[in-house]
């Protein structure tokens, strides 16, 4: 529209100021509430209890940068942070020292029942003090509702082979390492994490049930261990975690299978680490504490 200067009413100072003006006379009037003093002016957020859907987000607490730093563990910049590493290896490796993390497998007389003992721990290691005062055996043991379909898998990997020592013993001529590697893939059950696996594996080999000895920490989903590897190693790519973490093992003279709950430990909130303790001199050297 041309107003009366000749121009468009949009580009027109005057004109469109005074169309303004008259639009705004005839908007509406607006009833606004007065507010009670002590009110707040931002709305009220939802209460906890009201949350459905929402997704948090957790900082894990880290210790404050004073300058450490180390290329075997490029991911810390405390040195809080690597003695409590040091010191979660150092227990981790000690679990794995005979007879394991679980007596009651090692003094088991059956290797079978020793077996089915160990998985059980595994799928609830948390049961440990109950399963191995009860030891019940592979046919009739009763399983709870949620484990019933990673026992049912296990019973059908056991029969496929033969039997327990079969399934896990594979062949002959496997090294120690190579036996782990190979039945750790095997177990790959519903249900049954990479956690779980590692620990049946690891406490069958400590306890000297068989011949097992872990070829590699087998970063394969985002449990604990993997998380922290991560963080310390700084690292998404799993062939790069394998290999810095193999570094890292050799560096600290410990068996690789120590950074399976070295790692989940350290990098867990909460997971008590006895900051009393000593760590290991090869890895308070490897990890420049001194």
């Amino acid at each position: 529209m041309f107003c009366r200067h000749n121009r468009l009413t949009s580009k027109c100072t005057i004109c469109s100021r005074e169309l303004e003006e008259n639009l705004r006379s005839k908007a509406p009037v607006r009833h606004v509430t007065p507010r009670k003093p002590g009110s707040s002016s931002t709305p009220r957020t939802r209460s906890a209890s009201g949350r459905s859907g929402g997704v948090v987000t957790r900082k894990l607490a880290r210790a404050a940068d004073d300058g450490y730093r180390n290329p075997l563990v490029p991911g810390l910049r405390a040195t809080a942070d690597a003695e409590r590493l040091a010191i979660a290896l150092t227990g981790a490796a000690a679990r794995l020292e005979p007879p394991g993390p679980y007596p009651a497998l090692a003094d088991e007389p059956d290797l079978e029942q020793a077996t089915w003992l160990a998985f059980l721990i595994a799928l609830s290691p948390e049961l440990y003090e109950v399963l191995a005062e009860s030891r019940p055996p592979l046919d009739t043991a009763d399983v709870p509702d949620d484990k019933a379909r990673t026992v049912a898998a296990y019973r059908a990997w056991v029969q496929r082979a033969g039997s327990q020592i079969a399934a896990i013993t594979g062949e002959e001529n496997w090294s120690p390492a190579r036996r782990f590697g190979r039945v750790f893939e095997r177990l790959a059950l519903p249900g049954f994490s990479r956690a779980s696996r590692y620990d049946l594996l690891t406490a069958l080999g400590a306890a000297g049930r068989y011949e097992l000895e872990a070829d590699a920490v087998h970063f394969v989903e985002e449990d604990a261990t993997t998380l922290a590897a991560k963080r310390a190693l700084v690292s998404g790519d799993r062939m790069l975690l394998e290999r810095r973490s193999r570094d890292l093992a050799e560096a600290c003279a410990l068996p690789i299978a120590a950074l399976d709950r070295g790692l989940a430990v350290w990098g867990t909130p909460g997971e008590h680490v006895d900051l009393t303790a000593e760590p290991a001199p090869s890895v308070a050297a490897a990890l420049n504490l001194h």
